[in-house]
Order: structure tokens, then sequence, then C-alpha cells
């Protein structure tokens, strides 16, 4: 894990909506208002966040169709910024645990998010 990384998971844990998402095309940590895309080597750069206590969803093992639904149909997390009020919808600004719920329904793992399957992150990794 390089400091660069360390410096991007200090900033996630510090903004509201902040986490980890780990799929099928790499892994991205989401802070402020953007995020770092880090590409394809996912196990050893989910560790560092996840032991930091920041969410993560890992939909690698979720049917690609579902995950593709839950992208063009679902709405977005909010990272840095306020959710819209619901019903979220696609293109509508939702809490991270909205969306992580609906991630973890599809049968995505989801880590450090109560309530979500993530209680027991350390115990699952």
């Amino acid at each position: 894990m390089t400091d660069n990384y360390g410096e991007t998971i200090a900033k996630a844990l510090a903004t509201q909506g902040g986490h980890l998402f780990i799929g099928r095309g790499g892994f991205s940590l989401h802070y402020e208002t953007g995020w770092l895309s880090g590409g394809y080597d996912c196990e050893p750069v989910k560790a560092a966040p996840i032991a930091a206590g920041l969410p993560g969803i890992d939909s690698r093992k979720v049917n690609v169709g579902k995950v593709a639904d839950l992208a063009l149909r679902g709405p977005m997390i909010a990272v840095g910024k306020p959710p819209d009020p619901p019903p979220w919808r696609a293109l509508s600004y939702a809490p991270l645990a909205a969306g992580a719920e609906a991630y973890a329904r599809a049968g995505a793992d989801v880590l450090n998010m109560p309530g979500c399957g993530g209680e027991d992150s350390a115990a699952r990794e």
C-alpha cells in the first residue's frame, strides 16, 4: 500500500458517503467530490481500507446483469454531498447505506456497514 492510498483512505473516511467499491472493472476509492480508480489488483488494496474501517462494497461475485441493473436503474451514492430525498431512482443520489443495502440484496459483500452484512468484516476477511 502506497502513501497515496493512505492519504486517500483518510480522505474517504472523513467524507460523508466515502467508500471503497470493487467490481469486475477494478476498484475505486470514493472521497470528497471525486474518486481514485486504481486498477485490477483488488485484494491487496481491499485490506487497508477495510482494516481502517472504511465501508466497502465488493460486487465481483454478483451476476453481471444484477450489477448492470443497479448501475443503470439504481441511484448513485451521495459522496461529499447530501443525498436527495427518497424515493431514490436512477440519476438521484442516495445515502451510502441505501446503496450498500441494494448491493447486499443482490449478493455483494458489504463490509464495515452495520445492517448490510458488514458488522463482522474482520471475521469474514
